[in-house]
């Protein structure tokens, strides 16, 4: 997956969301060993302390954990790749209701709207 950056959003926290999202699509696995800070940092194109940095808040979230001689690992703890994902998703329908709200439809609409189009793509 590439890495794609925004302005106006900093760096690091644009790096957490990524491995998020790769993380709760299972890109990353669990318990999976992830490449160095500096591997990472140079396939993203980025300082390795802005890495580090990203690093060490998903490892204070418990995504990510150390062992010391060994790397970084994905946690290891289904609980918490469950809450992740819980999480990403409430995130994506709060961000589709206000979107579709601003374009003037209801709830009811919006709803309406999602089961049918789930019907149609079941045809």
């Amino acid at each position: 997956m590439a890495w794609e950056f925004k302005d106006g959003i900093p760096m690091y926290r644009q790096i957490i969301r990524i491995f998020e999202r790769r993380i709760a699509s299972g890109e990353y696995k669990l318990e999976e060993k992830i490449p160095s800070v500096r591997d990472l940092a140079l396939e993203a194109g980025v300082n390795p302390n802005t890495m580090q940095r990203a690093l060490s808040e998903l490892e204070a979230e418990g995504l990510v954990h150390t062992e010391r001689t060994n790397g970084r690992f994905v946690t290891g703890e289904r609980e918490r790749l469950e809450a992740l994902r819980k999480r990403l998703s409430e995130e994506c329908i709060r961000r589709f209701f206000r979107e579709l709200t601003e374009i003037g439809m209801s709830r009811l609409e919006i709803i309406e709207a999602v089961r049918s189009w789930n019907e149609s793509e079941e045809e």
